[in-house]
């Protein structure tokens, strides 16, 4: 009976390695850009979500984003004057550090402030992140809520979610098919470091914890044919400072 093709084994050392080739591209692409964009944006990312990066990427279809390793994007934007694509590329280097991407546009610089100032969706907190707020299921009969709105608009927690309550540690009992508490209960507080648990709950009753927040630390514009570099309020603690157009910036370390 012949072999079925199915069941062909083909080892890991035979599989063509992408990390360079993607890295040769990466640096490719951001070469091209730096001759086609007058402006350049420095961005990182709080809560990082890929639904909501996409929404950015979308509303943002006419610009170009690079989000990837900060010593590829270093070296395509050059380590000085002589190695890189546009006048003082190179100046952006000392804010390449962290999860950062690279925005390319021809938007004006006030309009993309603009729009990730008010781009702040809420999300499902994950583990491991701190608590933005305080919240807590109160006594009584449990809603679908947990008291996040008023009794009136909600409805009372369906009898069989009291089992997974109570593993997740919430004294709950059922009284007459309703599930109550003797006492509030203090899901998290603010400033707390969240567990695996606490984050089921707060997703359990609908409460979005995790601001998705894209911060600018810097931008490079090339409108006056110049080659400047601005900082961003917040970004190394300066406010808007223009750089020193021909000072050096700083390359990550291996």
């Amino acid at each position: 009976m012949p072999r079925s093709k199915r069941a062909k084994v083909v080892h890991l050392s035979k599989l063509d390695k992408k990390g360079k080739e993607l890295k040769q591209k990466t640096y490719q692409n951001i070469q091209e850009c730096a001759g086609q964009y007058q402006h350049i944006f420095v961005f990182s990312i709080d809560n990082m979500r890929n639904n909501l990066l996409k929404d950015v990427r979308a509303e943002l279809s006419d610009c170009r984003l690079f989000f990837g390793k900060t010593k590829v994007m270093a070296k395509a934007l050059g380590s000085s004057d002589a190695t890189e694509p546009a006048g003082n590329t190179h100046l952006l280097s000392k804010y390449l550090y962290g999860a950062v991407g690279l925005i390319f546009t021809n938007r004006e610089p006030a309009e993309i402030l603009s729009y990730f100032d008010n781009y702040r969706p809420l999300d499902f907190a994950r583990a491991g992140t701190v608590a933005s707020r305080t919240f807590t299921i109160p006594a009584g009969v449990i809603y679908s809520r947990g008291g996040e709105i008023a009794v009136e608009e909600d409805v009372p927690l369906a009898h069989t979610i009291e089992p997974t309550l109570r593993k997740l540690g919430v004294p709950t009992r059922l009284v007459k098919g309703r599930v109550e508490l003797e006492s509030d209960y203090e899901v998290c507080k603010e400033g707390a470091t969240l567990g695996s648990a606490q984050t089921t709950l707060l997703k359990m009753f609908g409460v979005a914890t995790a601001e998705f927040r894209v911060d600018i630390r810097a931008y490079w514009t090339n409108r006056d044919g110049t080659g400047k570099v601005v900082e961003v309020q917040g970004a190394n603690g300066n406010t808007n400072d223009e750089m020193d157009m021909h000072g050096d910036g700083e390359e990550e370390e291996e």
